[in-house]
């Protein structure tokens, strides 16, 4: 019964659309329920996807079965079909008495209450807090374990993790060739796509991935990658290294910066040189193997690159909230863990019974606190020790009110405040701190720019020469006058 088989994949491909459509309809407050509810739009996705994959043939009809069964249905008497296949349901039912009919209606409809598990309640640890954090704890420790890699904490390792040039953090390219470097990367890799796939249910991550693949392999064939260049002489050379200042001198083989020429030649004569010297001259011949070696290590850097650029939003709450989390006791931490557990769960009953109330139980608030975790106002001492009574708008922010001096002096250091006063023109930002109007900082930098110009002192009128009759006078108009042959 072919016909029956397509009839009942279309109405399960309805169903799904429709329970698609149901969890669609609403937008859930909380985190939790929100990626609850795109993992089962995803599950639901893929079934739909399943479902097709089983209905396609039954169209393509390769083994001709569907035209024959129509050919059946359409020719002779119908209801000799009918009574035979009335006579196959009642064979079946015979053989299988005990087999329970199943509400199809009730599949895939949104079930709500507390009896209902969530998907995502055991995909991410305590740590990440539902996607929200990265939890990057175990790759920092495999970090400080290869050799010869600086001693970063964590809250450096945040912002570094994804920079391998040796200048800004990295490890030197003659030691990325080691085992344990490329399980190190491939662990990174692994835990930010797994990362990335838990948090972004809804999308084509292999459309992604598969991109950056072929954004990888046409930068390999151009010898565009950085870091991993060759040479016309087949010798491994690192991306134009930046130097500090203008004296700073940069060693190829140590793969470092010098402050000036005469402690770069000082350190030619050092151990640690002559064999990096040696090691680079090693690779100087570089064979086939070494260099597939190179790519594959390549690859994933380039992979975890991409990665944490994508995911720059959860990178950056991380680094606040391990920042926060620094000034709490042990005991603070695991209250605010188990706070968090039980928050969804207190919200969603407190919705529910605003519902069944009518909203008549109102929080008693006349001071018009801030409210904390649990939706009640914070006590009046820790309102007035924090100083948010006090308000600080800043011009620059769109006029943004912040509670608090402490809230106020860090806000300089954000990326609003910081991108808001590059469009203003202005550059140096750190010296425009606890200024919030626009027009003091235009014309402060107005200002500055002035001093510049005059501090930067003609060369020429900084040397003085003298005549034969003793008028001394600078360097410029000396010679001005020689050429015209009036001195």
């Amino acid at each position: 019964m072919l016909l029956e088989q397509q009839r009942s994949l279309h109405e399960d491909l309805e169903r799904l659309e429709q329970g698609i459509a149901d969890r669609m309809r609403e937008e859930p407050k909380m985190i939790r329920e929100r990626l609850n509810r795109d993992h089962e739009v995803s599950q639901l996705l893929d079934q739909i996807q399943k479902q097709s994959a089983e209905l396609l043939p039954l169209y393509e009809d390769k083994s001709g079965a569907r035209s024959k069964e129509i050919l059946q249905i359409s020719t002779g008497d119908p209801f000799d079909e009918f009574y035979r296949q009335l006579a196959d349901i009642k064979e079946h039912h015979s053989r299988y008495p005990n087999e329970q009919a199943e509400n199809s209606e009730q599949w895939y409809k949104p079930r709500k209450g507390e009896d209902q598990p969530y998907i995502v309640e055991n995909m991410f640890s305590g740590e990440e807090q539902y996607g929200r954090f990265f939890d990057l704890h175990a790759n920092h420790e495999s970090y400080l374990n290869l050799p010869d890699a600086k001693r970063f904490g964590y809250m450096q390792y945040l912002e570094m993790f994804d920079k391998f040039v040796p200048g800004q953090g990295g490890i030197k390219r003659g030691e990325k060739l080691t085992d344990q470097y490329f399980k190190y990367l491939g662990e990174l890799m692994e835990y930010l796509e797994s990362f990335m796939r838990r948090t972004r249910p809804l999308e084509n991550l292999d459309k992604v991935f598969s991109e950056w693949d072929t954004d990888f392999e046409k930068a390999w064939e151009k010898d565009e990658v950085p870091g991993w260049q060759m040479d016309k002489g087949s010798k491994p050379s690192g991306p134009a290294k930046a130097l500090s200042t203008a004296e700073a001198v940069w060693c190829e083989a140590c793969e470092k910066e010098f402050k000036n020429e005469n402690v770069y030649k000082g350190h030619l004569n050092g151990r640690k040189h002559i064999k990096a010297a040696e090691a680079l001259e090693g690779r100087g011949a570089m064979t086939l193997g070494s260099r597939l070696k190179e790519r594959a290590v390549a690859e994933r850097e380039f992979r975890i690159k991409k990665l944490a650029s994508a995911m720059s939003t959860e990178r950056d709450d991380t680094r606040v909230n391990v920042e926060r989390r620094q000034g709490m006791t042990e005991r603070e931490r695991q209250q605010e863990l188990e706070n968090f557990y039980n928050l969804s769960n207190q919200q969603a009953q407190a919705v529910e019974e605003e519902v069944e109330e009518g909203g008549d139980d109102k929080i008693y608030n006349p001071l018009k606190l801030p409210l904390a975790w649990d939706g009640k106002p914070i006590p009046f001492w820790l309102y007035r020790l924090h100083g948010l009574g006090q308000e600080f708008p800043c011009e620059i922010c769109g006029n943004f009110v912040y509670r608090g001096r402490r809230a106020f002096d860090k806000h300089f250091n954000e990326t609003n405040h910081i991108t808001n006063l590059k469009r203003l023109g202005i550059t140096n930002t750190h010296l425009f701190r606890d200024i919030t109007s626009i027009e003091e900082a235009v014309r402060l930098w107005d200002k500055i720019q002035r001093d510049e110009k005059k501090n930067n002192v003609d060369e020429g009128s900084i040397v003085q020469m003298e005549d034969a009759d003793g008028n001394v006078m600078p360097e410029k108009v000396y010679l001005d006058l020689q050429k015209q042959g009036l001195l």
